[in-house]
This record gives C-alpha cells, structure tokens and sequence, in this order.
C-alpha cells in the first residue's frame, strides 16, 4: 500500500528528527518504509548554519524510494546559508506528507557546517 487512506486515522504522533549533515549529498534523514501503513506529515525543515564564518550550500531531496533509493526531486538545490543563520525550508504554509516508500535525503558543501531539523507527524490508520 503506497498511500494509506487517513479517514479512519488510529493515531497521530509528533515527531521530530535531526542530523548534521555532509557533503554526502544522499544521506537520509527521513524514510518512510514500504508497507509502514503510515504517512508522514513534514510541517517543518529548517537548516542551521552553525559555523560562524564561512556560508554552506544546502541539497534536500524527496526520494522515490525509502532509503534513499529512486529518483531525487529538489525541495532546496544548492541554497546558500549564511553563517550563524537559519534557513525554514518548510514552514506549516508549506507542508506535505511522505507516503510509503519515499524518503528525504540531504547534504552539504562542507562537512558538519549545517544541521538540520525535520518536525512531523506519524499518521496511523491501522
């Protein structure tokens, strides 16, 4: 089932995940597995710049796959953050779900100068 039906939903829980990211632009941050029964509401990505000189490209995708796998499609290509600045990717005007089967991947231009934080919900219907 790669679109679980959400009107009869069981339960909803906040959840929230984060990583420093690398150049490694394919790293996951969040996947939602094959047959989860879930879909995920992101209501938040924000980008941290925590270097306090130098700015940092920023790659986040959606994946066809979970884990990574599939074909990528560009939330943010390359955006520029300024040191010591935070960048709302997405905000709750702005969000969407993650189905089964898709992931977000992400990455950096240089090595642990950005973090990222992902808010969303984990909606049941099973």
């Amino acid at each position: 089932m790669a679109n679980p039906n959400i009107v009869n939903v069981t339960s909803i829980y906040g959840q929230t995940t984060y990583a420093a990211l690398t150049t490694t632009l394919t790293t996951v941050l969040l996947a939602n597995s094959a047959a989860s029964g879930k879909v995920f509401k992101v209501n938040s990505i924000m980008v941290s710049n925590v270097d306090g000189t130098n700015a940092a490209d920023v790659t986040i995708d959606i994946n066809t796959a979970a884990g990574g796998g599939g074909t990528s499609y560009a939330l943010a290509n390359t955006i520029s953050v300024p040191a010591d600045a935070t960048l709302t990717l997405i905000d709750g005007n702005s969000s969407f779900y993650l189905l089964e089967d898709k992931s977000i991947v992400g990455g950096a231009s240089a090595n642990g100068d950005l973090e990222v934080v992902i808010s969303y919900e984990e909606i049941s219907s099973s």
